[in-house]
């Protein structure tokens, strides 16, 4: 007896990866239906930063920006105190634009790419190909959970066990101000990190991360002078808004017909400004493996993903807590600019591993002879 199914893919969770997860398997043809029980807009403390290969993704799902919609910045700089260093990336520009214009933005698309969209609706149960999406029992071909770090639709797959785990926290306000700087810019202190990026003509967002759950930017501001002199007569715009940073590396992302995307699927801590763009390949990879009824290449092709980010992201968070090695790592690639452009390069996915090696050694050296 043939099993009638209400939809082929069921996406639990309309942040940004659930989103693309829905655009991308309705753009090969499935029947999709995305049910979240928050109302659009939604919001998440982050940086507000779409870096070139997050745009590169964006567009394979059929969405274009111009600039009006954000705004650009050419690359990233380092400071610390008096120390600064940066670089363009290699092909095109940055984007800095609000977390819930980007939401509304992918909410619209995936409406006229015909998904069913359900907001409101809570999604509190799975058995199987079922689930209990509101007060009612939808059966899907596929599920897709995308419902973020908690996720009840991992812990309901029994796809919890975690290799590694480990907290951050970061937390985000907006001033309205004229953008300083043509870059995203990221401010290293003992412990934290503060990022500013441009996000409009007069506007910008200011986002701290550290391992104290406790602290806030008012306070972390204090220790960056040079912000806040820039800041200097300006109050901020919104209100401050909190999110938890978590490096996650989980065993298995899919079982059965169940498959993760997103922070549901695991993630790298957000110092690598990585997390949008993460999810947005992953819902390419995921619906490309659904056309071919095999999860098992979503698997390989999740953990190839994730690798440059979560190397990148170790790389980074070795600066966090050693002042003098970082100053060092700074200076060298201050005397030296076109290292940090090929590090940048690998970040956005537009160098080899070997041409990084290759700058790494040369960023060795020069620490190493001052």
């Amino acid at each position: 007896m043939s099993v009638h199914f209400d939809t082929d893919v069921f996406v639990a969770g309309g942040g940004p990866a659930g989103l693309a997860a829905a655009i991308a398997a309705r753009r090969r043809g499935f029947a999709v239906m995305l049910a979240d029980c928050a109302v659009p807009p939604i919001d998440k403390a982050c940086g507000e930063g779409l870096m070139p290969d997050a745009q590169s993704a964006l567009q394979k799902l059929g969405m274009r920006f111009d600039a009006s919609e954000g705004f650009p910045f050419r690359g990233i700089r380092f400071l610390d105190r008096a120390i600064s260093v940066d670089a363009s990336f290699p092909h095109g520009q940055g984007i800095g634009m609000r977390r819930t214009a980007l939401h509304s933005k992918m909410v619209r698309h995936a409406a006229e790419s015909g998904v069913d969209l359900l907001w409101g609706t809570r999604v509190s149960g799975l058995d199987g190909d079922r689930l209990r999406v509101g007060d009612k029992i939808v059966r899907a071909r596929w599920i897709v959970g995308a419902d973020g770090s908690g996720s009840t639709i991992r812990h309901r797959a029994g796809l919890d066990d975690a290799s590694r785990k480990d907290l951050r926290f970061g937390f985000r306000l907006h001033f309205r101000v004229a953008p300083w700087t043509d870059c995203m810019e990221i401010y290293w202190g003992h412990g934290c990190q503060i990022y500013v990026t441009p996000i409009g003509p007069a506007e910008i967002c200011v986002a701290l991360i550290s391992r104290d759950k406790h602290l806030r930017l008012e306070r972390a501001l204090n220790g960056f002078p040079e912000v806040m002199e820039k800041l200097k007569g300006t109050a901020p715009v919104t209100m401050e808004r909190g999110a938890v940073s978590a490096t996650r590396r989980l065993k298995r992302v899919y079982r059965g017909q169940v498959a993760l995307v997103g922070d549901a699927s695991g993630s790298v801590d957000a110092i690598t400004g990585e997390g949008i763009c993460l999810g947005l390949k992953q819902a390419l990879a995921l619906a490309e493996a659904l056309v071919e009824s095999d999860l098992t290449k979503y698997q390989a092709e999740h953990k190839r993903i994730l690798r440059r980010p979560t190397f990148m992201a170790k790389t980074m968070l070795l600066m966090e807590n050693r002042a003098g090695l970082r100053r060092r790592a700074l200076e060298a690639l201050s005397s030296s600019p076109r290292i940090f452009g090929g590090m940048l390069a690998m970040h956005v996915g537009a160098a080899s591993p070997m041409e990084f090696a290759a700058n790494g050694m040369q960023l060795g050296w020069r620490m190493l002879v001052g």
